[in-house]
C-alpha cells in the first residue's frame, strides 16, 4: 500500500503508528523525508502574522488556493491512497483541490479525507488512517495509549476538586483570533475553561474590549504555523494594547506562548498539548513533561 499524506497530521500519525514504510510523498511542512508532493507559494518566506492574513484574505477573495502539487513526482509515486484533510483550506491544501488535480493520473488514488471538529474525531481519524493501511490494531493501541494519558490528567483534577482556571488561547495574533474546533476540549481536559472560544466551530477574529472584560486568569499564544520564536517577535502588538497590563494572566505573570503543533495539528500530539496545559493551568498538580521543556515560554 502505497500512501501520500497531504497534512503534517496525518504525517505525523503515520509516524506515531511506525508506518512510515507506506509513506511515499507528504507536504513541504510535514515532520518527514519523504519526498515533498505538495508545496506552497508562502514556502521558504517570512511574513508577519497580519501580512499573513492580508494574503490568505486576497487568495480567499479571488477563489484562489496558497499550495500546489507536484504532478510529476506525484505521477512518479502512482499512490493507492491519499490522504487529504476537509477543516481548513488556509492551513493546508484542500480535498476539493486534490480531487481536481487527481483527474490527470493514469491511476486514481483513492482519497480519504480527514474532518476533524472535536477532539474524538481526531482519535477516529487516528483508526481511519491505521485501518486504510492495514493495521486496525495498531491503531486501536495507540489510542489506548493516548487516552490513558488523559485519564491520568482528569483522575487528579477530580481527585483534588479543582475548579477550572478562566484561559484564553489566541491562534492568532493579528488580527487576535480565539480558539476553536478541539482546542477547547483540550483546554477543559486540561482544566481549565476558555469562554470565547468556539468549540468545533473555525477561530473568530475577537474585539480587545471584550478579552478584557472577559479577563483571562492564563493566557496561551500558539499562532497556527508559527514557531515559538515567530510568535515572540509579535507579542509587543498585544503589551501595547490598552488594559493589556490590567489583566489577571498579564498581573499574575500566567501568559505563555507555546508550540501551535500541540493544539493545531490535529494528531495524536495534541495529547501532549493537554498534558502541557494542564501544567500551566494547575502546576500545584502537574509538571511541564520533559518532552515540551523547549516547547512553551513564559512572557515576562
Amino acid at each position: 500500500m502505497k500512501a501520500c499524506s497531504f497534512l503534517p497530521a496525518s504525517t505525523h500519525i503515520i509516524n506515531e503508528l511506525g508506518l512510515q514504510n507506506h509513506l511515499h510523498g507528504v507536504t513541504f511542512e510535514c515532520p518527514s523525508d519523504k519526498p515533498k508532493v505538495v508545496r506552497s507559494y508562502l514556502e521558504n518566506t517570512h511574513h508577519s502574522s497580519a501580512e499573513i492574513d492580508r494574503i490568505v484574505s486576497d487568495y480567499n477573495r479571488e477563489g484562489k488556493t496558497l499550495y500546489y502539487i507536484d504532478m510529476d513526482l506525484l505521477h512518479a509515486i502512482a499512490p493507492d491512497v491519499i490522504f487529504t484533510q476537509h477543516v481548513c483550506n488556509v492551513c493546508q491544501i484542500g480535498t476539493a483541490f486534490v480531487e481536481k488535480a487527481i483527474h490527470a493520473l493514469p491511476k486514481t488514488p483513492k482519497l480519504i479525507p480527514l474532518v476533524p471538529r472535536r477532539l474524538n474525531d481526531i482519535f477516529d481519524n487516528v483508526l481511519t488512517i491505521a485501518t486504510e493501511l492495514g493495521q486496525a490494531e495498531q491503531g486501536q493501541h495507540l489510542l489506548n495509549q493516548c487516552q490513558q494519558r488523559i485519564d491520568d490528567i482528569v483522575d487528579v483534577l477530580r481527585k483534588h476538586r479543582v475548579p477550572p482556571r478562566r484561559v484564553m488561547l489566541l491562534e492568532w495574533l493579528d488580527p487576535i483570533y480565539n480558539c476553536g474546533h478541539w482546542i477547547p476540549d483540550q483546554i477543559a481536559l486540561a482544566g481549565g475553561s476558555d469562554a470565547l472560544s468556539c468549540p468545533a466551530g473555525y477561530s473568530v477574529p475577537m474585539d480587545w474590549e471584550k478579552i478584557c472584560y472577559y479577563d483571562p486568569e492564563i493566557i496561551v499564544i500558539a499562532p497556527c504555523g508559527f514557531s515559538i520564536e515567530s510568535a515572540s517577535e509579535e507579542v509587543d502588538l498585544l503589551k501595547a494594547k490598552p488594559g493589556w497590563h490590567d489583566l489577571q494572566a498579564v498581573k499574575n505573570q500566567q501568559v505563555y506562548l507555546a508550540d501551535a503543533d500541540l493544539f493545531t495539528r490535529p494528531s495524536t500530539s495534541v495529547v501532549d498539548g493537554i498534558e502541557l496545559l494542564a501544567a500551566l493551568f494547575h502546576p500545584q498538580l502537574f509538571s511541564i513533561p520533559a518532552t515540551a521543556h523547549d516547547k512553551v515560554q513564559a512572557i515576562a
